[in-house]
This record gives C-alpha cells, structure tokens and sequence, in this order.
C-alpha cells in the first residue's frame, strides 16, 4: 500500500504536464501508472477505464482518484485529485483574478506544440490498449465499429449507448468456457463508506434544490448550481461548457464576454478541463467570488466524482469474478478502444495537425515515448519549446 505523498508527488507531476484533454490524460496516466510504476496491470487500468467510461462527470479525474484510492485508498484519491487539479485551478483562479483579457492564448505557439503532443501520446495509448483489450477478431471488430458509430454519431448519449451495446456483445460473443480469475484489484475503501457516499450524494443531489428554494444564499446557490452539473453530465470537460453556460450566464454571475475568455484560458492550461469552473467562481458578480468563489465552485463540481468512485470500488472485485460480467466487460473494453480511436482522430488530430511539420513533430514525439522510453513530461516541454521556436520563425 502506498502512502498519500507518495500518490501526491506522482499526480501532481501529471496535474503540471497532462496538456491535451481528457483522451490525452488516460494516456499519461497509463504510461505513468501502468508502465512505469507498475502500480496496476493493463488488465485492471482497462477494467477501471471501462467503469469510469460509464460514470458521470469527469472521466480522467474519476481515473485518477480511482488510482490514487487503489494504492492509498481514500487519502491516496484525495491525493490523486488535489495533484491533478490544483495546478489548473490555480492557474485560472489567478489568471481571472488578474486580468478580464486572454484573447489569442489558444494561439499561442507553444500551446500548438502542446496540441501536437496530445497526438502522440493519444496514440501511444491506443496502440497499448488496442494490443491488450482488442487480440482477436471479435473485439477488434467491436473496436472499430464503435470508433464508426461515435464518429458519425458524435453525441453524448451516444458514447453510453455504444458502451451498452459493447457489453451486450460481450455477454454474448465473448464468454469463456473456463471462468478467469482478474488480478484481484487493491482496495482499501470499506464498503460502510461506500453506502454513506452513495447516501449522502442523493442526499444533496435533491435536497440542495429544495433547501435553495427557501434559503435564498449566493453561496448555496453556487454550491448547488456546480454539484448539480458535476452529478448529471456525461461526455467529460467540452460538453460541460454548455451546460455551465446555461447556468452562469443568464443567471448574470458571469458574462458571456467573460466566460468565452476563461474557455480559451482553460484550454492553455494542463490538467482537467472541470476547473475551469474556479475561474467561474472568481470572476462572478455576486459574493462570494474570487478565491473563496473560486473553492466552492471546484469542491462542489468534482465532489459527485468521489462520491461515485468510493462508492462503487468497494464492490469492484466481487463483480470482476462472474464470468457474465466478465464477458460483458471485455466488450466493453474494446468499445472503450474504438472510442479512444474515435477521440484521436476527432478532436485531438483535427485540431493539431494542420501541415506536414505538425505531423513530423507527432512522429517525433511518438517515437520518444514508444521507442526511446522518454518520460512524457520530458516530450511535453520539449514539444512545447519547439512550438514556441517555430512561433518565431
């Protein structure tokens, strides 16, 4: 078992390094964890990557507490989160508390290196898992029909109906005659805990609504407002903007001027794209706002995702054992590999590479990472240094 500075050090490396959004933050984490650490095998990244695939809210984050509670259990999420999200949610805090500008960061020549990054290490985690999840014909099928259907069908639900569909070919295609054992995965989350969590969520989830009605407070009401939107959102940080939009904006906390400025902020900085609701916090109009604001607003977006890890891990290992469940997952899995697939073409690749020099510039930066074994941190700064340089010329 390891201890929660231990957890600490790791995500707070990852939180300073992990550009290029929640597809790319999988692939730090498994090269991170599952490579170079060895704290999990493929097998039970693949299997947590599945159960967090079908969660609301934050899918990497909920990875990452997920990993730092399978070495430390609830200080090592605890741990997990606060290096992952903290450098972001400083940054944007800071960067709103400063200045109302920002316009033409997203074009900045080192964020462009950072972009081209993502793309490599988006490849290199779908090549791993591909190798692992998808061995045979059925599953790599699976794979590449789910990567079809989400490119065509490029909607929220249709993420969770292409997982559903995954497992249900899995159910019936992919069961063994002979039961598998998986590697029993460390948990260290008692399952009293896990109850309360699970009371306590629904507890809030509708009892905030009803106290708001009656207690009219700014800071409840932006309590509420986040808990509300970190409980309900499926797809990850870029279909939560319009979700928040709805909410800050008409409401008057925060202009629409404002809010297109700390988007572009957000997408320049590393980490999950859920904090940028610190900088929604901090720049609103009504008190509490700035750092205080910008608190409330992060705990209460990010506070269903411990609810629904630590609720559901301690249950993790019985469920892994029945071989319909089994088969259900290895579907699963490869429809996670299709949709993986699917994100490195849609939004990563069209959004980073633009002309042969962005795509030699991946090449270079994948051949560090699988070749050379070069740390992912190393390749980032390195990629962000030669976006910048070729800015100049």
């Amino acid at each position: 078992m390891g201890s929660f500075w231990e957890v600490l050090l790791v995500f707070t490396r990852l939180g300073l390094t992990s550009f290029g959004g929640p597809i790319a933050h999988l692939g730090y984490f498994r090269e991170e964890i599952v490579v170079r650490r060895k704290w999990l095998d493929e097998q039970n990244y693949a299997d947590l990557l599945a159960l967090c695939q079908f969660l609301p809210g934050p899918s990497s984050s909920q990875m990452g507490i997920a990993l730092g509670m399978t070495r430390a259990g609830i200080f090592g999420g605890l741990a997990a989160w606060l290096g992952f999200t903290l450098p972001s949610a400083i940054a944007l805090t800071m960067f709103a508390s400063v200045t109302a500008g920002g316009q033409g960061i997203t074009e900045a020549g080192w964020l462009r290196g950072l972009l081209i990054v993502a793309v490599a290490v988006v490849a290199q985690a779908v090549w791993g898992m591909a190798r692992t999840q998808c061995p045979d014909r059925p599953r790599a099928t699976i794979a590449i029909l789910s990567a079809i259907a989400i490119l065509l069908w490029p909607v929220v639900i249709g993420q969770i109906l292409i997982l559903a569909v995954g497992g249900l070919l899995g159910w019936r295609f992919l069961q063994r005659a002979e039961v598998s054992k998986p590697a029993v995965l460390p948990l260290h989350v008692p399952r009293r805990l896990a109850v309360a969590c699970w009371i306590v969520f629904f507890t809030l989830l509708f009892g905030l609504p009803f106290l708001r009605f009656f207690v009219h407070n700014q800071a409840l009401a932006l309590f509420d407002t986040f808990f509300r939107v970190g409980s309900l959102v499926f797809g990850g940080g870029h279909v939560v903007l319009p979700l928040l939009q709805r909410e800050v904006v008409p409401a008057g906390w925060v202009s629409n001027d404002q809010f297109l400025t700390g988007y572009a902020a957000a997408q320049a900085v590393p980490g999950p794209l859920f904090t940028f609701s610190a900088y929604l916090g901090t720049v609103s109009k009504s008190a509490p706002n700035g750092w205080l604001g910008a608190l409330i607003a992060l705990a209460a977006i990010f506070l269903p995702s411990f609810f629904f890890v630590a609720g559901i891990l301690p249950f993790w290992n019985r469920l892994r054992t029945i071989e319909a469940f089994q088969a259900a997952l290895r579907g699963i899995n490869a429809a996670v590999v299709g949709i993986l697939l699917a994100a490195l073409y849609q939004p990563i690749w069209t959004s980073a590479i633009h002309a042969p020099v962005d795509f030699a510039l991946s090449l270079i930066a994948f051949g560090l990472l699988v070749l050379w074994k070069v740390p992912p941190w190393v390749v980032v700064v390195l990629s962000a240094l030669l976006g910048a340089s070729m800015s100049l010329l």
